[in-house]
């Protein structure tokens, strides 16, 4: 992908790009594994997220992972379909800020979804993979430290959007990247009160 984006897309295409990018993300591949494998309904248990985090939860590290890269992949595969045919590195911003609103609020779910973190990495992957390979050092390593996936993803966020800009070059992508971060973060609110009270659930946990 071009490290210099022009904004060069009409309104119509943008749509077009953020719908199909909607329509990726909005996929509940934590629900759709768990009940093929007969589990509970994903959205009773733990924190009744529908991400990774809460799938471990169920006891299955398989099913968390299958649950993971299915969500990391949706917003990849939404910003490489915007770039390759919805009208180049824009559509692929437009395309990956809809994949992210998908799995937030999917209309599948009564707009009910996940907290984003895996498809915030997949959006990063398709816009710059080397970000993304820090994104995925940094929140290795505070969650290999600290047990807890929500600080894991909160710092690695918060860097995202600078390495984009300062090392990367992609004013752009770094303020669409910057966008998704804050809405990360408002997605982490309860996450974010409760590590402040020390009473935040750690990786592995079940709840």
């Amino acid at each position: 992908m071009t490290d210099v984006l022009n904004w060069g897309l009409s309104g119509p295409a943008t749509l077009i790009a953020l719908v199909i990018g909607y329509l990726f993300g909005s996929i509940p591949f934590g629900i759709v594994v768990t009940k093929l494998s007969g589990g509970p309904d994903l959205r009773s248990i733990g924190s009744g997220n529908i991400g990774a985090t809460n799938v471990l939860r169920t006891g299955s590290k398989k099913l968390a992972a299958a649950t993971l890269i299915g969500d990391m992949l949706k917003g990849t595969a939404a910003v490489l379909v915007g770039a390759r045919f919805l009208g180049g590195p824009e559509a692929a911003l437009a395309a990956g800020f809809g994949a992210f609103l998908g799995h937030l609020f999917p209309v599948w779910l009564g707009f009910k979804g996940g907290k984003g973190v895996a498809t915030y990495l997949g959006v990063l992957i398709g816009v710059k993979l080397p970000v993304a390979l820090v994104f995925a050092a940094v929140w290795l390593g505070i969650a290999g430290i600290w047990r807890y996936s929500s600080l894991a993803a909160l710092v690695a966020s918060l860097l995202t959007p600078l390495l984009l800009w300062l090392w990367a070059g992609m004013p752009q992508a770094a303020l669409v990247m910057a966008v998704l971060t804050l809405l990360l973060w408002i997605m982490h609110r309860g996450n974010i009160a409760r590590l402040a009270a020390g009473t935040e659930g750690k990786i592995g946990q079940k709840g």
